[in-house]
């Protein structure tokens, strides 16, 4: 359409909050007025926020150790820029990045021990990245976070480039004697000043764990196919528009379903049981905001048999499909980080660190597989109960959140989200994005 700028000649970013003068604002509409004092309000709560949770957290350092703690001298310490690699069973927090309203967060608690271990000053003085953000309830064995740290070596030491690891601080010991037990160092690395756990990451590898119930695994698999390459995700994830996320391109380099283990119940291994467990796995370079649950959702519904294989392609042909359709989410619980790849690392891994993580990994295993057991034994009885002795595969119908509705309507044939266009729109109007043509023909 003439005179309109479209998606891919258009430059959206974040607006900057504006500071207006008394004669701007008498010039402000009743509507624009009040976005404005709204706007105000939640960065005045925001603020409120960050100031109670500073307050609180010093008194109750105060009250744990009965006197003002004496400040550790960094200004003795050398510095070294490092990666950690952490594992964590992310289902009791409410994610991985700090939160103004909650202390209950991965990077919270591995902040908090690192500043306990006085191995940092702070976090805005530590040079820090992080490779993911898993949301609330995911998991991860392998999130890499890179930061400046304290070093046990001096800076001619630092800079000889000699094989000092053995010299340096065991951080993974330090760490794990005071990160909560769910929370876990494997290892540590050393890396170069300007290195970024996020935007050096070559590759990151998402698992989604989940039991075959009714699921066509066959079918699942070559939905997800469709997947690799290089498309636009935006009827494949949550989009930020807010946030200035406006670009929807992702690369998968390979995508998978398949069995990952038998049902130990099952005597004959060569059937399939709906107790077997499976996994979705996708390798990519960068995520958009729930794309893997997404992407899951979707599957779900076609392992189910309720759409079609080709379902998974017609999404992601914007052109024919430019707004998204309405579906849920899969559940948070089974989604995993499990890899992030770097082009070198070489991981320094204690072994007694080590043991203590599968020692403690051993015994969450134990527990809940006791728990899975008992279940299972339950079950059976039940089974056996049955007059009819009918088979009741409903394993996998919780993993899609939402209200299950008792007649299934088709994908295409449900209400659409905004367009993006129309969110870019609805978020210039309430001055959270500035808008740019980059086209810059003359007329």
């Amino acid at each position: 359409m003439e005179g309109k700028a479209t998606i891919a000649n258009i430059s959206v970013k974040r607006a900057k909050k504006r500071k207006f003068s008394l004669e701007e604002l008498k010039t402000l509409s009743r509507e624009e007025l009040i976005n404005h004092i709204q706007q105000l309000e939640a960065h005045n709560n925001q603020l409120k926020n960050i100031i109670n949770k500073s307050v609180a957290e010093e008194c109750t350092r105060n009250n744990l150790s009965g006197k003002k703690d004496r400040k550790f001298n960094f200004s003795k310490c050398s510095k070294r820029h490092v990666m950690l690699k952490l594992l964590y069973l992310g289902w009791e927090y409410q994610g991985y990045t700090t939160q103004e309203d909650t202390t209950n967060t991965i990077e919270h608690n591995l902040f908090t021990a690192l500043v306990r271990c006085c191995l940092v000053e702070s976090r805005q003085t530590s040079n820090y990245s992080r490779c993911g953000r898993t949301d609330k309830g995911v998991s991860s064995f392998c999130q890499v976070v890179s930061l400046d740290i304290r070093s046990r070596l001096t800076p001619e030491q630092l800079s000889g480039g000699g094989n000092t690891i053995e010299e340096e601080l065991d951080y993974s010991k330090l760490l794990n004697r005071v990160l909560p037990p769910d929370i876990r160092v494997l290892a540590w690395c050393p890396a170069p000043p300007d290195f970024s756990a996020r935007f050096d990451c070559k590759e990151r590898t998402y698992k989604y764990f989940f039991p075959r119930g009714n699921l066509n695994i066959e079918a699942m698999d070559a939905a997800v196919r469709y997947a690799v390459g290089c498309h636009d995700f935006r009827n494949l994830c949550k989009m930020d528009v807010a946030n200035g996320v406006c670009k929807y391109d992702r690369r998968i380099l390979s995508a998978e379903v398949k069995v990952l283990a038998m049902d130990p119940f099952d005597n004959n291994a060569d059937t399939a049981s709906a107790y077997d467990m499976c996994e979705l796995t996708l390798v990519g370079q960068a995520y958009l905001w729930h794309q893997v649950r997404c992407i899951m959702g979707i599957l779900l519904l076609i392992g189910q048999g309720k759409e079609k294989i080709e379902v998974m392609k017609q999404l992601l042909d914007i052109e024919s499909h430019p707004m998204k359709p309405q579906y849920c989410l899969a559940s948070h619980v089974p989604l995993n980080l499990f890899h992030c790849e770097f082009e070198c690392s070489d991981w320094v891994i204690s072994k007694e660190v080590l043991i203590g993580v599968i020692r403690h990994l051993q015994q969450e295993w134990t527990m809940y597989n006791v728990k899975s057991t008992m279940i299972r034994s339950m079950l059976l009885e039940c089974q056996g109960m049955l007059s009819d002795g009918g088979d009741i595969q409903e394993q996998s119908s919780c993993l899609l959140q939402g209200i299950q509705a008792k007649g299934y309507q088709p994908l295409f044939q449900r209400p659409t989200c905004s367009s993006l266009e129309n969110r870019i729109e609805h978020f210039v109007k309430k001055h959270r994005l500035e808008i740019a043509c980059s086209d810059d023909r003359s007329n």
